[in-house]
This record gives structure tokens, sequence and C-alpha cells, in this order.
């Protein structure tokens, strides 16, 4: 990672939509805090079942990773793609 990278990684906000009891989650939750952590960037989690916003838009996809309000990822979190979001790159849509 560069030092532009770096500085957009450094500002970013990284927020995990996930739910008690999901083991995409439990996997997921590991994939963000080894990314966020060698990125320095502070994340948090909530739960989509305590917030009906949430829940509305996310209760079918969640493990979901939001960086600075924007969906990047969801059900099986892949490392690489919240790396690139954490760097600026543009979040394309994977096939299901």
């Amino acid at each position: 990672m560069d030092d532009a990278e770096r500085t957009n990684a450094a500002t970013a906000r990284v927020v995990l939509v996930s739910r008690v009891g999901c083991h995409l989650c439990d996997d997921g939750r590991e994939v963000v805090r080894t990314v966020a952590q060698a990125a320095g960037v502070a994340w948090e989690e909530v739960d989509v079942d305590a917030d009906p916003d949430l829940h509305r838009r996310f209760t079918d996809k969640v493990p979901v990773v939001l960086v600075d309000g924007a969906e990047r990822d969801f059900g099986r979190l892949d490392a690489d793609r919240l790396r690139q979001a954490l760097a600026g790159r543009r979040w394309w849509r994977r096939g299901r």
C-alpha cells in the first residue's frame, strides 16, 4: 500500500453489519479485523436486527461491509475487496 492508499485507508469509516449466530458473520469479522488492523483503520460492528433501517436493507445479505457508508462486500467477505475499498478503488458487484 502506497502513501496515498494509506491516507485513504486511515480516513475510512468501516462498519460490519452482522447478526448474532451467523457463521458467515463470525468469519467476516475476522476478515474485517485483520484488514482493518493492517491498514490502521478503526472499525465497528452493528447488529442488523437492532436497527429497523439496517434490517430492511441488509437482512438477507449479512454480513455486509460498509466503507464510508457505501456497501463494499457482503456474504463471504473477501480481504482483497476490502483492501481495495480502503485504498479508494471502485468496487464492482460480484456475480451471485
